[in-house]
């Protein structure tokens, strides 16, 4: 996969940009809050029809914009043919077309290019909140399973009908009771999907992190993803038993969550758990051992891409490199050379393993402009 070329128009502080020739691997250099990660992100965007740094749309549209609008447009080459991919943003919601053609659903978009981001809030999956790492299954499981997104926006408009409900409830008689239960059908049907989804992705991923974690440490370390559901057992995928025992909790807390109002059992209250040589990651590992973890999971998540579609996803490295010592920083390097397009951010090479990085093309990035 290799984006041949990407253009912007009235997105965050760019007016119009197109770059031309992209290359193996991009270097984007410029001083903070001139537009590397602005141009970092658009890829993103275009890849996922969503941001990772905010869940606000109109954010993401230039002031400047003259009717509202910002749109995202690339030439991506896939081992099937080239594709011309436009999305665009407004404040009625998002368009996107595929060579010309406007796309029913998002979903219907998403996984045209595949990207894996690695930014330093990344370094945050293993030793952050719950929401991160939940948010780092559901982007990457997205883009190469779309049915996977079609589940969670429905699971997500559901908890939050029941939410409403529960908030309500207290008090009232048995008809709203009832409700209740038609709510629970439609959630247990769409959090069975992706609980079971998750779990399978999870055991791909720990195929190739062990593997990519152990050769990181010469051996000295043995890395395990375990995943931490609220319902259940954490290894069944038998969507039957997975229905039943999500149902039997749901049923077990109805009193609590009707007192709380709000949803205390499904795959929005899950988690992933991480250990090093059978001590957990988040509470035990050393800061150097949670850094190389998270490198192990984005590097484990290229090879999984490519197991999944075929291919190799783009790599987009957002002011990560300088937050890795040179061993970690060369471990990346190797990874992606001669085998995955990638685009780096930093405010300097002398920030960089530059030896590491000849021939990159270069672009200097400068209040919203681009000087190649």
């Amino acid at each position: 996969m290799f984006v041949k070329n990407i253009g912007l128009q009235h997105y965050r502080n760019y007016g119009q940009l197109r770059l031309e020739s992209l290359g193996d691997v991009n270097l984007i250099l410029g001083q903070n809050a001139q537009g590397k990660t602005n141009l970092m992100e658009a890829l993103f965007v275009l890849a996922m029809t969503k941001s990772h740094r905010t869940s606000k749309d109109r954010e993401l549209i230039s002031f400047e914009a003259p009717q509202g609008a910002a749109h995202i447009y690339a030439e991506v080459k896939r081992k099937y043919g080239d594709l011309k991919l436009e999305l665009m943003l407004s404040g009625q919601g998002k368009k996107a077309k595929i060579n010309g053609l406007e796309q029913r659903r998002l979903s219907e978009f998403v996984g045209s290019l595949n990207v894996v981001m690695f930014a330093p809030e990344d370094l945050e999956i293993v030793k952050g909140t719950p929401g991160i790492r939940r948010r780092f299954l559901d982007m990457e499981i997205g883009q190469v399973q779309p049915s996977y997104l079609f589940h969670l926006q429905q699971y997500q408009k559901i908890l939050l009908q029941r939410g409403n409900l529960l908030k309500q409830i207290w008090g009232k008689g048995s008809s709203a009771k009832d409700l209740l239960e038609v709510w629970d059908a439609q959630l247990i049907e769409h959090g069975v999907k992706i609980v079971k989804k998750r779990k399978q992705f999870i055991k791909k991923l720990q195929i190739w992190a062990e593997s990519i974690h152990r050769g990181i440490t010469n051996g000295g370390e043995e890395l395990k993803l375990l995943y931490v559901p609220s319902f259940g057992e954490r290894d069944e995928e038998d969507e039957a038993v997975l229905l039943n025992n999500f149902m039997l909790k749901l049923s077990q807390t109805r009193d609590q969550e009707i007192r709380r109002g709000m949803t205390l059992t499904g795959p929005h209250r899950d988690d992933l758990s991480f250990f090093i040589n059978g001590r957990e990651a988040q509470v035990y590992g050393s800061q150097g051992q949670q850094r190389t973890t998270a490198l192990s999971l984005k590097l484990a998540e290229i090879e999984l891409i490519h197991e999944e579609i075929g291919e190799y996803p783009v790599l987009l490295l957002d002011d990560v490199l300088s937050e890795l010592d040179p061993y970690r920083q060369t471990q990346l390097i190797e990874t992606f050379q001669s085998k995955v397009q990638t685009f780096i951010t930093a405010t300097g090479v002398e920030t960089l393993k530059a030896d590491k990085l000849k021939g990159a093309n270069l672009y200097h990035v400068h209040d919203g402009r681009v000087d190649v």
